[in-house]
């Protein structure tokens, strides 16, 4: 293997959002010995860059499911926004269906008031784990704002009225999963758009060609390295096109049901350093 690639949420990041000592030390060996390391996300790159950086990691990243690339200081390699008459169209579907929906662009994440967005949440968080507490709730919002700098507007109109915007990807959450079936149902057949998934009950909108998969073998080609020789990890549904075109696919103990069944290679949890287990096997199996 000459390149290993890491999703950031339930993968690399414990559930305190976290790199723990045992990842660090398990990538950095990677490195000494010649393996280059890229992190694959969802996040933005602020978001993504954060809890790497606290731990001394720099890489290039992979961002918004692949709808841009940053190289190791931070230039950006890959630029893949959404047709703006098909971010309308998923945004009326999510509106119709009752959908929290957060538009990740080139000016930031916006969202719909400040309000609205910690009573969507707080609905969502009590749906998605009901035997939390308001207490655990409010902590969990808190948390999106640290990972995440949120902007909010009126609505769609004045989103759309801001100059030179580019939308990579819209995140979605469900209350309900007969909501999330319609919403899906309705957008599954939409030409302009590729739907994944990141958690229960949400849904994560992008340009058919902003995939984790893509924009990772296009770095890998950039850096002369095939993708049989990349080792690639997750845990999600938009984890699935990397984890199925790398040569070692390796789905974390908490992987989607779908993405244990998809990968040869299963290591432990996000919150049992899965990846530093992940990369100590490899790194064994291949004598590096």
């Amino acid at each position: 293997m000459k390149l290993i690639a890491s999703d950031l949420d339930g993968t690399l990041l414990n559930e305190d959002s976290k790199v723990s000592e045992a990842n660090v030390r398990a990538i950095q060996k990677a490195m000494d010995r010649g393996v280059k390391f890229v992190v694959v996300t969802g996040r933005s790159y602020d978001a993504a860059k954060m809890p790497i950086q606290e731990v001394g990691i720099t890489c290039p990243i992979i961002t918004l499911n692949g709808a841009s690339s940053f190289d190791i200081k931070g230039n950006v390699l890959r630029d893949i926004p959404m047709e703006p008459a098909v971010c309308k169209k998923v945004y009326t579907a999510c509106h119709n269906g009752e959908m929290y929906t957060e538009f990740f662009t080139n000016k930031g994440l916006f969202s719909f008031g400040r309000d609205k967005f910690i009573d969507r949440m707080t609905r969502w968080w009590k749906a998605v784990n009901p035997n939390f507490t308001d207490e655990e709730i409010n902590q969990r919002i808190e948390q999106r704002f640290q990972d995440e700098s949120v902007q909010f507007v009126e609505d769609y109109e004045q989103l759309e009225a801001i100059n030179d915007l580019k939308i990579y990807k819209l995140l979605s959450f469900a209350e309900d999963e007969k909501s999330h079936k319609q919403v899906f149902d309705n957008l599954k057949d939409e030409a302009g758009v590729v739907i994944t998934s990141s958690g229960y009950l949400n849904l994560e909108f992008n340009h058919p060609e902003a995939k984790k998969g893509l924009a990772l073998q296009e770095l890998a080609k950039s850096m002369g390295i095939d993708m049989k020789d990349v080792m690639s990890m997750g845990d999600n549904l938009n984890d699935k096109s990397m984890l199925e075109m790398a040569g070692r696919g390796v789905a974390m103990g908490n992987a989607d049901p779908e993405i244990l069944n998809i990968c040869k290679y299963t290591t432990k949890t996000n919150e049992e350093d899965g990846v530093a287990f992940a990369i100590e096997e490899m790194l064994r199996e291949y004598n590096l």
